[in-house]
């Protein structure tokens, strides 16, 4: 089986360590292990209740409780509907593995998160790419989406919200999508993980709107905790029925204490949602001034998702410029190119404000060598 290098991971795995100001990531500002056990009753009885917990396989599927938190963010999901994964990279294979065959038709929102595109393609799938465009805001036109489609298209594989641009498709958009795919029985694939944080703004996830819709999902994004793999896929009965033949050849458990805190800081989602909230709406505002000041940065601005994707208006080819930006400045982006989109670069701009702060500072001290 062959796969093309996995480009974001790549960039990281290779400059991560070397940042001072990390703004390249997509999470917002992780919590501490400390925070976590602060919310609710508080650490003493969380602690009496998992100290002595056995480090055993645990739930296979991911425990009741867990299921039954996690089915709380749908409309139209029980708990048995629920299957527990490694990240939401974990349920985007599972459901690719689960259903992709050798000369599948799949259509794949382009760029984004590269598993939707190249997975597909490795176990054989023909993929048509469904091109984002600036100039819409960062969404792809309906109308191409039904140029692309045929009588077989198996899969359409969507990013809601967008990664790296945090472009969203919203209700209306998205009931219009599913009337596409259900001309041809289409499924639709789509990775959630970008839950956006703007008020009065409700975006249903493709379960709740189709019955061959699949959500995939973690905690890593929106929830603030990458450290532990928690992430969960979630589809109809026959669906979910079929994944779980596939998931034993992929994962075992997601381990004990992984599923501990997954649940306790999914019953305290408000908590967590209100102070991510809060440094969504501060941080988008300080971006926002920073371009509006910055002569060689333009941007799309995302609806308070905690990515998004600036445009560098600069006589240097991307790559080149974000290994000179990280080695002389110690800020780190993940360059445009990663996403086959030279020219741009991920700015995670829901980064603890003072290294947002200082990163884009140091940028813009580094872009002033252009003028």
């Amino acid at each position: 089986m062959e796969i093309k290098a996995f480009g974001v991971e790549e960039w990281l795995n290779t400059w991560e360590n070397d940042a001072i100001y990390d703004i390249a990531g997509s999470s917002i500002a992780s919590l501490t292990l400390e925070e976590i056990f602060q919310l609710g009753s508080g650490k003493e009885k969380l602690l009496s209740q998992l100290l002595p917990k056995k480090m055993n396989y645990g739930w296979i599927e991911g425990s009741p409780d867990f299921k039954e938190e996690v089915a709380k963010l749908y409309k139209r999901v029980k708990p048995s509907q629920v299957l527990q994964t490694n990240g939401a990279t974990g349920a985007n294979y599972l459901a690719l593995y689960a259903l992709i065959e050798p000369g599948d038709h799949v259509i794949s929102l382009y760029p984004t998160y590269q598993q939707l595109t190249d997975i597909p393609r490795s176990l054989g799938a023909e993929v048509s790419l469904w091109q984002i465009r600036e100039e819409d805001g960062w969404l792809p036109s309906l109308a191409d989406l039904r140029q692309l489609i045929r009588p077989n298209t198996k899969m359409i594989c969507i990013n809601n919200a967008n990664n790296p641009t945090g472009a969203l498709m919203d209700a209306s958009y998205l009931t219009e999508l599913v009337s596409i795919a259900q001309k041809v029985g289409a499924y639709i694939l789509s990775d959630e993980v970008y839950q956006p944080l703007e008020l009065g703004l409700e975006i249903p996830a493709i379960v709740d709107l189709y019955d061959k819709g699949i959500s995939t999902n973690s905690l890593s994004k929106t929830y603030s905790v990458p450290g532990i793999r928690i992430g969960w896929v979630v589809a109809n009965n026959q669906l979910t029925d079929l994944f779980r033949k596939y998931r034993d050849y992929t994962m075992i458990c997601g381990g004990v204490f992984d599923d501990f805190i997954a649940t306790h800081v999914l019953r305290h989602k408000d908590d967590i949602l209100q102070r991510n909230r809060s440094i969504v709406e501060e941080n988008l505002a300080l971006v926002k001034d920073w371009v509006a000041k910055e002569p060689r940065v333009s941007l799309v601005f995302p609806r308070h998702v905690s990515t998004s994707f600036i445009k560098l208006a600069i006589p240097e080819e991307t790559e080149s410029f974000c290994i000179r930006l990280l080695k002389e400045k110690g800020v780190l982006l993940v360059p445009g190119n990663r996403f086959d989109l030279p020219g741009y670069a991920r700015l995670g701009y829901c980064a603890p404000r003072d290294v947002l702060v200082a990163g884009l500072a140091a940028l813009s001290d580094f872009l002033r060598q252009y003028d």
